[in-house]
């Protein structure tokens, strides 16, 4: 038996004749960098997010970056968030000369917003959790801290569209929420994508300038900006899976609890989903000692995984510079040795996800 880890050929097969509509429209209509084609996404990516507007891009990287400066990050400056994220949560602050300043993570990957106050200087000007893995960081906390301090929130949100903390959607908790349509993503486009949300007018305004270049119309440059639109073709696509993508969290929503149903906890660490969360597992994470040992059993038997991530940021080539060093964050480097991260895309089956369970168990005994 062979459980993939992705199945885009089945989406591609599922998705086919629409895709093929879609495509032939777009080349009928001959626009294919169109801001106000685009725009019909947007509304709809900010209806669903639950926030006044939405401005799509050409990655998650991008509205990470844009999002910073948009929040008046400027070189020199700090920024706050968790070393054990993929790498462009860490490269968007350094890309426009800040500083990351990283703060440990709790049991659930998340940042331990109990460390934050610690890590505030004169020089901190966002704090940037990241929702990993689905889950929404604790934000009630975050809140409290960007209040007392006078220092906004920047969402990396690339693995959390939907999810939601206390009530409230990912995204909307920020002065800017940023988030990725990259292949692997709930949401996700044929190629990169992504975009950012807001309820300021000022910076929804600005963001729209920034994308293009600075260009307030064909002749008049406001600021010198960057090329980050989101092209007519991607944002199609975007908008036919968009109505998909309830669906696609109530399936992988309902694959999480047969994994937390039949998986051996006593062999194993599960984070388990918290009254106030709504979690919709971009990615399911387990913690196991024998880690290495169970990926290669796993594959043996036919099952795809992967793990997020097995090097810390802080402890990567390109952060050298940074000063960090391994044993100051433990509970980081602790997960980086025992994640693994188990398929969970929206077209398995019930039966899929009970192997998995049964060959993992089998293991540990």
């Amino acid at each position: 038996m062979i459980v993939p880890y992705t199945n885009f050929k089945k989406q591609w097969l599922d998705e086919k004749s629409n895709l093929f509509k879609i495509i032939e429209k777009v080349y009928e209509n001959g626009q294919f960098v169109n801001e106000k084609e685009v725009e019909h996404l947007e509304k709809k990516l900010a209806k669903f997010c639950k926030v006044k507007y939405a401005v799509c891009l050409n990655s998650g990287t991008d509205a990470l970056t844009l999002g910073l400066i948009l929040i008046g990050v400027k070189r020199g400056d700090e920024v706050i968030t968790p070393p054990n994220s993929f790498i462009s949560s860490t490269s968007s602050i350094i890309h426009i000369g800040a500083k990351p300043v990283f703060v440990d993570v709790e049991n659930d990957q998340n940042i331990n917003a109990n460390l934050i106050e610690k890590a505030i200087t004169k020089k901190t000007k966002a704090i940037m959790p990241v929702h990993l893995t689905g889950r929404v960081a604790n934000m009630s906390k975050i809140k409290k801290i960007s209040k007392k301090y006078k220092i906004p929130i920047i969402e990396d949100a690339a693995q959390s569209i939907g999810s939601k903390y206390n009530g409230k959607l990912a995204g909307s908790f920020g002065k800017v929420g940023c988030f990725s349509c990259h292949p692997l993503k709930n949401l996700n486009a044929s190629g990169d994508g992504g975009f950012l949300t807001t309820n300021d007018k000022k910076i929804y305004k600005k963001a729209l300038s920034l994308r293009n270049n600075g260009i307030e119309n064909r002749n008049i440059v406001k600021n010198f900006g960057y090329l980050s639109r989101m092209d007519v073709l991607q944002s199609k696509i975007l908008d036919f899976r968009l109505k998909k993508l309830n669906k696609i969290i109530k399936i992988r929503r309902g694959l999480a609890k047969i994994y937390f149903k039949n998986l051996n906890k006593k062999k194993l660490n599960l984070v388990n989903e918290k009254r106030n969360e709504f979690n919709t597992y971009h990615t399911f994470i387990i913690h196991t000692k024998k880690r290495n040992q169970l990926k290669d059993y796993l594959k043996k038997k036919g099952i795809e995984t992967a793990i997020h991530y097995p090097i810390p940021i802080h402890l990567q080539p390109a952060a050298k510079n940074l000063k960090y060093k391994m044993g100051d964050f433990p509970t980081t480097e602790k997960h980086a040795k025992e994640i693994l991260t188990l398929p969970i895309n929206q077209y398995l089956k019930k039966k899929d996800i009970l192997y998995i369970c049964k060959i993992i168990n089998e293991f540990h005994e």
